[in-house]
């Protein structure tokens, strides 16, 4: 049989088809507005030739992935995010997720623990407990962990403005339950730039609080060698409307920042790079999101390589963690958001993620329930011992189309990198409000396309019926505020306040220096001194940030 070029079959089979059914031409795109041929072939490569530059899993530049064995060594850290009023319901629910086979924590707190108030403040009111759990003191944290091993388990932690805080009580309980820091292992987020762009959790200004996530590094590095001293996120940025390509790229230049102030601290690359690790979002669009990961995965082990220069290989891999879409979920016809979390879930795999969240169905009405959460961990466990598609790494690469895509997002990414190194970097960007507008951009014309039913979304504009669900949503008791702050006044009145004093003039002290922070908020926390009280003498140094509009 006579081979057939692309050209040739798009002129003539392809081209007879569409003639008789001419509403098929329609433009094709992924989510990120890259267009779609009908089918792929090798002349869509561009040169590239699979077989001889794709390369191996653990081999650079880790297009396939990080590790040799990938999950025949072990599967993927099943890490459900978790945390809801108390540290006593947040403890029953952790233990729940761990006898359930969950195989690593992650903790959500509050909005006051976030942003550096105590449940008792003013600014507190109304917020204790809702979007997370509530953390004032070391006491708050050993119940949160109590009955669970903190050698025994790794702790994701999702906090950026008080990260060092939290991971100064994190030690802290460590050392209560005898487990020194050197076997403590877990991530803290500690990701301000983020916060800068599209959050909005931050305190302090720019410059401080990338001191403290350079405190982070270099206390880590010291005492806590197998913790992950920061997730730099592309998940929020996602969240907030941007593309995959725009995840890929201001997740790296938010990392180019990070490294560049480490340097300029006077740390070496290879002694904290390989502790840095990433976060990413996994959406709907189940091959461009499979790219993705492959091509932040090559771009960073490129950049670390010829812009860094880092010699270790471990400090050029890019290991992350992926969170299902929060965004992508929906009210109407909840159970819908099952079979998203599934295909968000497998792209994930599929793309080589180190670790795993999959959302609940019922997160765009309120807290998962307990239900919602076991049928989520469910989803990772088929996939993980049904589907078979941990058993051999990578195994879309060499197709065309996904190698093409990885090809393209990687060189948009880069694009973007380029624009924002132009800008004197990615904090010179966000304080001129580039990235910000980027994805303001990208998330209207998102909207638009599906207010005008471009993009269906199933059961939101179309395929509608009357099913709102969520009969059985967990609410959360309005009185915990008021708990917490019984428990707070019994604190305070039964600690040596002269030594906490003495200690937050010390941390004063330090701040308006230059010594590590993190050792002493250690000592803080240890003599009961709340994360308020820290947080508030570091305003008093510091100011605090506001946001500026940008036109």
């Amino acid at each position: 049989m006579p081979s057939t070029s692309k050209r040739d079959w798009l002129q003539g089979t392809y081209g007879k088809a569409v003639e008789r059914a001419p509403e098929r031409a329609k433009v094709f795109e992924t989510t990120g507005k890259m267009p779609l041929d009908a089918v792929y072939a090798p002349d869509d490569l561009n040169g590239f030739d699979p077989a001889r530059e794709l390369g191996f899993p653990g081999e650079y530049p880790f297009t396939r992935g990080i590790q040799p064995t990938m999950y025949r060594g072990r599967f993927w850290t099943m890490r459900q995010y978790a945390g809801f009023g108390t540290a006593e319901e947040s403890n029953q629910r952790y233990r729940y997720l761990l006898d359930q086979g969950q195989t690593g924590l992650s903790v959500a707190f509050d909005l006051p623990t976030q942003i550096g108030y105590d449940s008792d403040d003013p600014m507190a009111r109304g917020e204790v407990g809702k979007v997370g759990v509530a953390i004032d003191s070391i006491e708050d944290m050993q119940t949160l962990f109590n009955g669970i091993p903190l050698d025994k388990v790794t702790t994701s932690m999702t906090i950026n403005a008080t990260a060092a805080i939290l991971l100064a009580l994190y030690v802290a309980v460590g050392k209560q339950q005898g487990v020194a820091p050197a076997k403590l292992g877990g991530t803290v987020q500690n990701d301000i730039l983020k916060e800068y762009i599209a959050r909005g959790t931050y305190i302090y200004p720019p410059k401080p609080s990338m001191r403290l996530i350079t405190d982070v590094f270099s206390y880590c590095g010291e005492q806590v060698p197998q913790w992950n001293t920061i997730s730099i996120s592309g998940y929020h940025m996602r969240e907030a409307g941007c593309t995959a390509a725009q995840e890929i790229a201001f997740t790296l230049a938010d990392g180019i920042e990070y490294v560049e102030a480490a340097l300029r601290a006077g740390q070496d690359i290879d002694d904290f790079a390989g502790r840095l690790s990433f976060f990413f979002a996994c959406h709907n669009n189940f091959l461009e999101e499979v790219a993705k990961f492959r091509a932040a995965r090559r771009l960073w082990a490129r950049i670390m390589k010829e812009r860094f220069e880092a010699k270790s290989p471990r400090s050029q891999m890019l290991r992350f963690h992926t969170q299902t879409g929060g965004a992508t979920l929906t009210a109407q016809q909840p159970e819908n958001n099952i079979v998203r979390t599934t295909v968000q879930a497998l792209a994930a795999v599929l793309g080589g993620t180190q670790s795993l969240h999959t959302n609940s169905m019922d997160e765009a009405l309120a807290l998962p329930s307990e239900k919602a959460v076991q049928i989520a961990l469910r989803t990772q466990q088929v996939l993980a011992y049904e589907s078979g598609v941990g058993d051999v790494a990578d195994p879309l690469g060499g197709s065309y189309l996904v190698e093409d895509l990885t090809n393209r997002l990687e060189a948009e990414a880069r694009e973007y990198i380029q624009t924002i190194d132009g800008l004197g970097g990615a904090l010179a960007g966000i304080e001129k409000g580039f990235q910000q507008k980027e994805i303001q951009e990208a998330a209207y014309r998102f909207q638009r396309q599906i207010e005008d039913k471009e993009r269906v979304i199933v059961g939101v504009n179309d395929f509608i019926s009357g099913d709102g669900g969520g009969a059985d949503l967990l609410r959360i008791d309005p009185a915990i505020g008021q708990r917490q702050a019984e428990k707070l006044r019994a604190l305070r009145a039964n600690r040596d306040n002269a030594a906490v004093e003495a200690l937050l003039t010390r941390l004063q002290h330090t701040a308006e220096g230059t010594g590590n922070l993190v050792p002493v908020m250690v000592e803080c926390v240890e003599a009961r001194v709340t994360l308020g009280e820290i947080s508030h003498r570091l305003r008093r140094v510091w100011g605090e940030q506001r946001e500026t509009v940008v036109i």
